[in-house]
């Protein structure tokens, strides 16, 4: 999650600063933890800082996890310091190659809207709606972005409902429509002098912030620990006792597959999975004080990859790759028997 907290009562820069130093700790959670470092940036207004970090990342493309994420978050904040021509090309680039992560498309929609540009704002968010959604019957949280962004920019085109729209209906849970909160009229009634009308409009404020808070309060996900087959052959070498949690490579993929399952049938939200490296799980049992052939310490790792941004979100969209790194898509793989 990117911070969001004013300036004031947080010094971005050092907390910026912090975040490089812990990704040179750390090099293969560098992409997360300058992410970050940027967002901090961002905040305290050092925009240039920002952009130098974003092209730090690319710089090195070819070992990004999301390249695309990174590219849009580069464009938003560019546009802020008056490159806009720089931006909309990066814009214009990342919908051309159209990424299955929602999230670079709702960065570049969303920047869009913000500079007045409605119209390519929609045209953006549809074209995400349409590339992650179609055929899809229940959206992942990822998505939800897409579909009341979409539903904000059309209210303020004017434009009527459609069947996403009412998607976006279904997936708000506030007590106060979507429609109600994206009318275009609203602020006129800060300026209202009627106390019924500003008072329905804390009310709606109101409504804003707890859906706000909610996303911003959710957890770490659920994350279940994924070793390659080249990792865990190493784990169980180095490791015998490992063998009775790892009897083998394939039986550790259903594993994890059926786990998740399980805990999404018991209303478990937010699940993921990170994927573990013999290097990782041993200094991370050296800094435990403890020896990386107990068992008990390999929740604790798969936690600790979840909350440094490791974890991916299960399940992937059904014709995504799947997460256990095999090329065909996961509704061919260990997705074919979901219903």
């Amino acid at each position: 999650m990117r911070p969001d907290t004013p300036a004031e009562n947080v010094d971005h820069s050092a907390e910026a600063a912090r975040l490089e130093r812990t990704a040179g700790l750390y090099p293969e959670d560098a992409e997360a933890l300058l992410l970050q470092a940027a967002a901090h940036l961002e905040l305290s207004d050092a925009r240039p800082a920002a952009t130098a970090l974003y092209d730090r990342l690319l710089s090195t493309p070819d070992s990004l996890e999301n390249a695309p994420l990174v590219r849009a978050l580069k464009a938003s904040n560019l546009w802020e310091y008056d490159h806009e021509a720089e931006a909309r090309a990066i814009i214009d680039g990342i919908r051309a190659t159209a990424p299955r992560d929602p999230a670079p498309w709702v960065i570049v929609a969303e920047s869009l809207e913000s500079h007045d540009e409605l119209e390519a704002a929609h045209d953006t968010f549809t074209e995400a709606a349409t590339l992650l959604l179609t055929d899809v019957t229940e959206p992942p949280y990822a998505t939800h972005p897409v579909l009341i962004g979409r539903h904000r920019v059309r209210r303020m085109l004017g434009l009527p409902h459609d069947d996403w729209d009412a998607r976006a209906d279904t997936l708000h849970s506030s007590s106060i429509s979507l429609d109600e909160l994206h009318d275009p009229k609203r602020v006129w009634s800060l300026g209202s002098d009627n106390p019924a009308e500003l008072e329905a409009e804390i009310s709606r404020l109101r409504a804003e912030l707890g859906t706000y808070r909610e996303a911003l309060s959710r957890p770490f996900p659920v994350a279940v620990l994924h070793w390659p087959a080249g990792e865990l052959t190493e784990l169980l070498s180095a490791y015998p006792d490992l063998a009775t949690e790892y009897p083998s490579h394939p039986e550790h993929l259903s594993t994890i597959e059926s786990s998740l399952r399980e805990l999404s049938a018991s209303g478990t939200p937010n699940l993921g999975i990170v994927t573990g490296t013999v290097p990782s799980y041993e200094a991370f049992a050296a800094s435990e004080g403890s020896s990386p052939g107990d068992t008990t310490l390999l929740p604790q790792y798969a936690t600790t990859l979840a909350a440094r941004g490791r974890a991916v979100v299960w399940p992937p969209q059904r014709t995504s790759e799947c997460w256990c790194g095999e090329t065909q898509p996961y509704d061919a793989c260990h997705g074919g028997a979901t219903s």
